[in-house]
């Protein structure tokens, strides 16, 4: 008997063939759709999502690209961020976010997070900008946006780029403003577990800046807007029409999957509600979360107990982040240690994702909440 990779779960954090055989016949029209055309590279499908994108963000720009990363790096090269240059991150974020500073030779400089958010806090930004410090990089972590109102007033003090790290916040607002326009520039990633996912890599830039935008056009294309003319030293990073064929289809989509995602959070906040050990997810009064994650935190030292007793009952979870970026073993160099970001890193030992998807039934996750308060009534 061959042993299969996937084994097979009552309830999986994520199933893409859900999402695929609900929508079947509006992807297999924009798959054929491109296969009949023949155009595979920065064709209608391309400008057509670029546009509908842009309009989704309420900005007036949108430029398609190979990756979240590539959405990040582009921007900052086209600002002219390099060696020596700092750029502010969050403790708490995915490695990519950090990644980007580093590619291009300038220096993250770490900041921790805020135990109610845990986005940034503004509180501490100000004590880490130095007279080499370039662009401020907010990650929206879970669905919800950093204090752009803040970030944004300290960045005009002290004349800064700020760029959004917005891969986990397509189509949240932050007093009553939708995510893309509340920054020189706001990067997306569309990974497919993201609330907007492709169906392989891809990822876009918003801005308001023509000037931004026009750099981004060239430096994708391998640094040329006309063939075999090359202005800057640029970068593969084209947005596939296939791709942009099935964002398309999702797009439309989009609202009424996060309405689904802030209705089953609801299901969680109060089902789970007055268990001792857990602290539930807090959004701010000012923002309107799309629950990109459903992260709570364990405070007993019993969370790979429960991730354990869940996945014995078929039900699947994750962690987003078990290891803070700045411990990683790349940025060893940057002389971080273990206590330098205290937050981020209790926060590390304590945080677990649960089951939540458009795709996920009302039922799934009142089996998880039911779940869960099994687990502590046995412990």
């Amino acid at each position: 008997m061959v042993e299969t990779k996937y084994k097979k779960q009552l309830i999986p954090y994520i199933d893409f063939r859900r999402e695929y055989q609900s929508y079947k016949n509006e992807f297999d029209q924009a798959y054929f759709r491109v296969m009949e055309n023949g155009y595979f590279i920065l064709g209608n499908e391309v400008l057509e999502f670029e546009k509908e994108f842009a309009d989704f963000c309420e900005s007036k720009f949108a430029v398609g690209l190979g990756s979240g990363l590539d959405a990040l790096i582009l921007c900052l090269e086209a600002w002219g961020i390099g060696i020596g240059d700092e750029v502010i991150v969050c403790a708490n974020t995915y490695i990519a976010t950090a990644f980007a500073a580093s590619r291009l030779g300038a220096v993250p400089v770490f900041v921790d997070v805020h135990t109610k958010t845990f986005n940034i806090d503004v509180d501490l930004i100000e004590a880490a900008i130095t007279e080499r410090t370039k662009v401020i990089i907010p990650t929206h972590l879970y669905g919800q946006m950093a204090d752009m109102e803040a970030i944004n007033s300290l960045a005009k003090k002290y004349n800064l780029k700020v760029l959004e790290d917005a891969a986990q916040a397509q189509g949240a607002r932050q007093r009553g403003e939708i995510c893309g326009t509340h920054s020189d520039a706001v990067a997306f990633s569309f990974y497919p577990t993201k609330n907007l996912g492709a169906f392989g890599d891809a990822g876009a830039v918003t801005t308001n800046d023509p000037l931004l935008y026009d750099k981004l056009l060239y430096l994708r294309n391998n640094g040329s807007k006309t063939k075999f003319y090359y202005d800057y030293i640029g970068y593969n990073s084209r947005l596939d029409e296939i791709q942009a064929a099935f964002l398309k289809v999702k797009l439309k989509h989009l609202s009424k999957w996060n309405e689904t995602r802030n209705y089953l959070a609801g299901i969680y906040n109060t089902g789970l509600k007055g268990l001792e050990n857990i602290i539930l997810p807090s959004v701010e009064e000012f923002n309107e979360s799309v629950w990109h994650v459903y992260c709570v935190r364990i405070l007993d030292s019993k969370r790979d107990e429960l991730i354990n007793f869940l996945k014995a009952k078929g039900i699947s979870t994750n962690i987003h982040y078990p290891h803070p970026v700045h411990l990683q073993n790349y940025y060893q160099d940057l002389e971080y240690g273990l206590g330098d970001f205290p937050i981020a890193e209790k926060l590390a030992g304590e945080i677990l994702s649960l089951p939540l998807s458009p795709f996920h039934s009302e039922e799934e996750i009142i089996q998880v909440v039911n779940t869960i308060k099994l687990f502590y009534k046995e412990n």
